[in-house]
């Protein structure tokens, strides 16, 4: 840009000098430094004393500011004649944001003292740079607003793992099985004062406690009970310990229970109403020896402690976000759609949990990790987490399904089952029986379902003990090795549970020959597990793949999920009283291809522009007059639209439907999360180009601004419910919250759910509840 061109610029373009005259601006320029930043890099850092204010010439930027979980909110995006380093300037506070260079940028940066004696002295620029200050201040303040309720805030707790609230007071878990009652007490101010307890009713003559705080153990033996004696019972058995730690219910604050099934129903833990107890009992189908059971401690809990809320804690909502191809069985599509047959999963606190405890441990954002849980207890089942989303788990419709485990069989041909029937004359409770409490560790060894028993008889030679060690071993190390593939690679593999905890057999075996995979574990460390307070890790200082174990305490993630459900429950409730009822447009999203300007160039010659045909809803994108063709290993998709404008990195978005015609499978992803995805070949009218990565599913989401993320209560990266009303009015779940200052308000699903739900663009949508808050 020339100097007579950059004079013109800066007359004609930047706000900030619209009151002044041409030779003050001269003045100005010259006493003020010219200079370029490359694309991602810092013009500005939080924590930087402020020494100029700097006005955009070319190129686009964006002021951000990042939380402790190493989430990135965009505050405002910047582009020619706009200013930055106003806050910090006027205020002589450091820097609250960065500015990071989207592409290349020429900017003018003023120093402190020209500022002062030149611009500070204009009226006019004052009163435009106050109104920019003002601005920026409401948008960093919606920011902290939507960021205090439930989120992460200190260092040494990033992911809120703790029990901590600000109010005082104790919370109740409670997991009420058919023949254990296991509790847990927690204060939210003591946290290290935790008291456990398990009331084995097994023995139909005798009850037997347990409790635990600390090192501190405590048995005893009473009469059998009945439900309405049970807070009596704790208060008794906890009374072992020490008065100190004697259960007291006027101080419980929050009761929460864990469920085993919630169906596709819940997506997450709720607060109980009664109708959520309603839909538990009808999910009793799937889970008839242990829903109605639960239904009954939940019955009772609320009877003894009315004043408090309760949750229930599902075993399958985390699992909630499995694709289709991963949740549904080979049978008559109608099972699924009239009778709810599909995998659904279970374990989900645990594996929650290990989600986030290894990003804590890893200081590395939810969003981009990739993990295999290994959850391997008295029930054992992995989990596939890509970027904080479970999109396969090994466990079924029943916990059942999947591993062999201590005394379930796992995965077995369901013909088995039909020829036990007709030769063994079993019926359908020897079936249950055998399956659940007579097979795994416990079957093919002959000894126990104890992993420690069956190791101490592998040590002493006993031939079976060792063969049901090896299969155990060899399923879960083939199962990660699936789950590697289903993810496209793999960042952290984590044990818990009892098994997974304790035995370093299981661990070694489980990892053994997946060093290709990047997986190496340092056996000293698997053998000597060094924990850092809860964790330890275990691999090789020069694995790419971190090891860790995890210590799981089932309880302590119902007290936890409660606390998050009573605040997600609070958002939801104030945001419906402040909404009333605020629509949300909803908008059909057909495939579509994000270029780079280098694959411009291949498809439709060097130096070809796109062809702005019409304007999209978000400001800024328009679709194009060109089309390229989608070529895959399989087939071909003609004609798909391609957006503007051009991208760092192209984008391909097809529906579920397409991807069979072409022959690959992508996943569900956020726009722009392109890691680990297929690629596709992409030819237009003047030659082709192959992506190596780019092709997904786009998952369904919402665009704000942060004046509507402040309305609707919610914050980037929040995860909803929407209701759509309509002839088949629906409820969609799992539609992330993606927002920034240049997007306007739109929901976005694509064909393939706006046709199943008979959905068009233009037809509401209202947020039902926060699903997650990550």
């Amino acid at each position: 840009m020339s100097e007579v061109d950059l004079k013109k610029f800066f007359l004609e373009q930047v706000p900030l000098f619209a009151s002044f005259p041409a030779d003050k601006v001269e003045t100005i320029v010259s006493q003020s430094r010219l200079t370029t930043y490359e694309g991602n890099e810092a013009m500005l850092e939080t924590g930087d004393e402020a020494r100029n204010i700097g006005i955009v010439i070319t190129g686009h930027a964006e002021i951000s500011v990042t939380d402790n979980t190493g989430t990135r909110t965009v505050i405002s995006q910047l582009g020619p004649g706009d200013v930055f380093g106003v806050m910090s300037t006027l205020t002589g506070d450091r820097i609250a944001a960065d500015v990071i260079a989207g592409n290349r940028c020429f900017v003018l940066l003023i120093p402190q003292d020209v500022f002062n004696l030149h611009i500070l002295t204009n009226s006019k620029a004052v009163a435009y740079l106050s109104h920019k200050l003002l601005d920026r201040v409401r948008t960093l303040s919606t920011d902290m607003l939507n960021s205090q309720p439930g989120q992460p805030a200190k260092a040494d707790d990033p992911y809120s793992l703790s029990l901590h609230t600000d109010s005082p007071g104790k919370v109740l878990a409670l997991n009420v099985g058919i023949s254990q009652i296991h509790f847990g007490i927690y204060d939210t101010h003591d946290l290290g004062s935790d008291v456990h307890g398990i009331i084995d009713n097994a023995d139909p003559a005798i009850s037997r406690v347990r409790v635990f705080v600390g090192t501190q153990v405590r048995s005893a033996e009473r009469s059998p009970f009945p439900l309405t004696d049970l807070f009596r019972v704790i208060e008794e058995s906890t009374r072992l310990l020490g008065d100190a730690f004697a259960f007291h219910p006027h101080d419980v604050t929050a009761v929460g229970h864990r469920v085993v099934h919630g169906g596709s129903k819940f997506a997450s833990s709720v607060v109980i109403t009664p109708a959520v107890i309603a839909d538990i009992e009808a999910l009793s189908v799937f889970a008839p020896l242990h829903n109605p059971v639960n239904v009954e401690g939940i019955r009772e809990a609320m009877r003894q402690l009315p004043g408090v809320p309760h949750v229930a804690v599902f075993d399958t909502a985390f699992h909630q976000t499995l694709p289709p191809y991963a949740y549904l069985y080979g049978l008559p599509y109608e099972l699924y759609k009239q009778h709810g047959i599909r995998r659904y999963g279970f374990h989900g606190s645990s594996h929650r949990y290990v989600s986030l405890k290894a990003a804590e441990v890893l200081n590395r954002p939810l969003g981009e990790l990739e993990i295999v849980s290994c959850h391997l207890g008295i029930g054992a089942s992995l989990c596939a987490i890509d970027h904080g989303r479970s999109v396969d788990t090994t466990m079924g419709m029943t916990p059942t399904d999947g591993l062999i485990m201590p005394s379930r069989s796992g995965s077995i041909d369901p013909a088995v089952m039909i020829h036990l029937m007709e030769h063994n004359k079993l019926s359908a409770d020897d079936l249950s029986a055998m399956i659940n409490t007579n097979s795994g560790l416990k079957g093919i060894s002959g000894i126990s379902s104890d992993i420690h028993d069956i190791e101490a008889a592998a040590n002493d030679g006993h031939h079976r003990a060792l063969l049901a060690h090896k299969a155990f071993c060899y399923q879960v190390r083939k199962n990660i090795g699936a789950y590697v593939a289903a993810m496209g690679g793999i960042d952290v593999l984590a044990f818990t549970g009892d098994v997974g905890e304790t035995s370093a057999a299981v661990r070694s075996l489980a990892c053994q020959g997946l060093g290709y995979m990047g997986i190496r574990l340092d056996e000293e460390k698997n053998r000597n597990l060094d924990r850092v307070g809860d964790y330890a890790i275990i691999s090789a200082d020069d694995s790419p793949v971190t090891i860790l174990v995890i210590t799981n305490d089932d309880e302590r993630l119902v007290a936890w999920e409660t606390l998050r459900a009573i605040e997600r429950n609070a958002l939801s409730v104030a945001m419906r009283e402040d909404q009333a009822e605020a629509p949300i447009p909803i908008e059909i999203s057909a495939h579509h291809v994000h270029l780079s300007q280098a694959d411009v160039d291949k498809l439709f010659g060097p130096g070809h522009q796109l062809t702005p045909e019409h304007e999209l809803s978000q400001p800024g994108q328009f679709a194009c007059a060109e089309k390229v063709h989608l070529v895959g290993p399989k087939g071909r998709i003609a004609n798909v639209r391609v957006l503007g404008p051009t991208r760092k990195e192209t984008q391909v978005e097809i529906a579920m439907t397409e991807q069979f015609k072409v022959g690959i499978q992508p996943p569900i992803r956020e726009s722009g999360d392109l890691a680990n995805t297929p690629g596709i070949t992409l030819e237009g009218p003047f030659g082709s180009t192959t992506i190596e990565r780019g092709v997904i599913c786009a998952q369904r989401h919402i665009h704000m601004s942060p004046e509507d993320a402040l309305r609707f209560r919610v914050r980037d990266k929040y995860v909803v419910r929407v209701r759509v009303e309509g002839e088949r009015e629906l409820i969609f779940g799992d539609v992330v919250v993606r927002v920034n200052p240049a997007y306007r308000l739109a929901m976005h699903i694509d064909t393939d759910e706006g046709n199943a739900a008979n959905i068009r663009t233009g037809m509401l949508g209202y947020i039902e509840e926060i699903q997650n808050r990550y």
